[in-house]
């Protein structure tokens, strides 16, 4: 399923971003509702996929001689809600030789 590293960096960056969304659902939770519980559970799980997700970022740019600027997109699109989707539509997809997205 996850044959390289950048296989695997998308579907991180694909649970980091739903779990980024899921942390504005439990703010609801908590402040609307006084349940901080899910907060709480949510967002130590959601800060684990963001280390894994700059962990993992760094290394992919490194792979795959990623320029500077690509990095720091891939960077900032973490810290935006639908961000790391819509880097990974606009980034983190490689172009094979026959010019098929992978």
């Amino acid at each position: 399923m996850f044959k390289t590293p950048l296989d695997r960096f998308r579907f991180i960056a694909f649970v980091e971003g739903c779990s980024f969304l899921l942390i504005g659902f439990t703010m609801i939770l908590k402040y609307r509702f006084d349940m901080p519980e899910p907060n709480y559970v949510v967002g130590m799980i959601h800060g684990v996929l963001f280390i894994l997700y700059v962990f993992m970022l760094f290394q992919v740019s490194y792979l795959y001689k990623w320029s500077f600027m690509k990095l720091s997109l891939g960077f900032i699109a973490s810290l935006i809600p639908f961000g790391t989707f819509y880097a990974d539509k606009k980034l983190f997809r490689q172009q094979n030789s026959a010019g098929n997205l992978n």
